[in-house]
């Protein structure tokens, strides 16, 4: 069974749904009643055509509910005949798709989250960690945003704020070791640079690049990750951080500051340096002001506390996380890491072995407790 290409099947496939007069909620169950089906049928007998394979499924899914509910019998006219079988429309969908589910009568926060789910493939639980928020509570948006679009018409596309935030979350979402979804965000992000002149387009789309062009050397042989400041800077791909750079300085250019561009920014900064030692806090700490100012987001002055600490020095860095709320992820291993460079090895080992059990992966959960046992061995006895 290959679920990367059902993963990349499934947006096209809900847009040629949508398009054939289907309302979301509908289609999008219809679709997942196909992609059950499928892993239960294509082990034994694959199809040659999958994608044809799963549009008719899906849309023979789609009928039968639509049949059966009553209440919606004012749409029989529309799902009458069924799309013949074989080769399926090979038009790439995904980006549209995104626009519509950024649909007006809902709140961006809520259209994200809807988003997020039905075609970044996202589960709940994912989306949660990404809002901070409980998963009840983002099962709830999510219900309540599906109700709020079942029964209206797909023909006005959201705004470029709410896909831009979704594109963002996806990309970020490609390094929780769950699933592998930057380069395809990456992709979506040239699509839309390609037909809309902004600069916060631009922004993210330079932000994605830099990030992207470190992966190679985020994590070890053996799997474990490997923080910036211990990576090959050999490994970084100077394609993409030459690319990044300059569709960042244009974005720039035009003195529209916007959060990705700042974010950016500070992704440029620490690929300019040649070692980590070498890298321009100050700097970094200016670009965090902007950043916060343009936000007032929690876990971006949590950021700032870390790079307060390498420019002003560890009790800083501390001084600055002492304003925030320690109940923020990752708020212990950032804790920890500062008293570890104020040189209280006790405190530092047992915060990183408190943010190992709060981690939000096992890669992170592994990185801290072998940061913990480091300085344990390290301690006077």
């Amino acid at each position: 069974m290959n679920e990367a290409l059902l993963r990349s099947l499934t947006p096209n496939v809900l847009g040629i749904l949508v398009r054939r007069g289907a309302d979301f909620a509908a289609a999008e169950d219809a679709v997942q009643d196909a992609l059950i089906e499928a892993v239960r049928v294509w082990p034994a007998d694959p199809p040659r055509d999958a994608k044809g394979w799963l549009l008719t499924v899906a849309w023979r899914k789609f009928l039968d509910a639509t049949r059966a509910d009553t209440a919606r019998r004012r749409r029989e006219d529309l799902v009458e005949e069924e799309p013949a079988t074989g080769p399926a429309p090979a038009a790439d969908d995904t980006l549209q798709l995104y626009f519509l589910c950024a649909h007006p009568s809902l709140t961006p926060s809520s259209a994200v989250a809807l988003t997020l789910r039905a075609v970044g493939g996202l589960t709940t639980r994912q989306i949660a960690q990404a809002y901070l928020v409980p998963e009840a509570t983002m099962a709830q948006r999510i219900s309540r945003a599906k109700r709020t679009v079942s029964d209206v018409r797909f023909d006005q596309p959201g705004d470029v704020a709410t896909v831009l935030r979704v594109l963002y979350l996806v990309f970020n979402e490609g390094y929780s070791g769950d699933v592998d979804l930057a380069a395809e965000a990456i992709r979506l992000t040239r699509q839309l640079a390609a037909v809309i002149d902004h600069p916060e387009v631009a922004g993210l789309l330079a932000l994605m690049l830099l990030h992207h062009a470190r992966r190679a050397a985020r994590t070890a042989p053996d799997g474990s990750l490997v923080p910036l400041a211990d990576q090959d800077r050999g490994r970084w791909d100077t394609t993409s951080i030459a690319e990044g750079v300059e569709i960042l300085q244009a974005a720039l250019a035009r003195d529209r500051l916007g959060e990705f561009q700042a974010q950016a920014a500070i992704a440029a900064l620490h690929a300019d340096a040649p070692a980590a030692e070498e890298t321009d806090w100050v700097q970094i700490v200016e670009w965090y002001d902007e950043l916060a100012d343009l936000t007032d987001n929690p876990v971006v002055r949590l950021n700032r506390a870390v790079a307060v600490g390498e420019a002003d020095g560890p009790r800083t860095g501390l001084a600055a996380l002492a304003a925030l709320d320690d109940s923020l992820p990752r708020h212990t291993a950032v804790a920890a890491y500062l008293h570890e460079r104020d040189g209280d090895l006790t405190t530092a080992a047992r915060l990183y072995a408190e943010a190992a059990e709060k981690a939000p992966n096992l890669a992170e959960r592994n990185h801290l407790t072998r940061q913990a046992a480091r300085l344990n061995t390290r301690r006077p006895r």
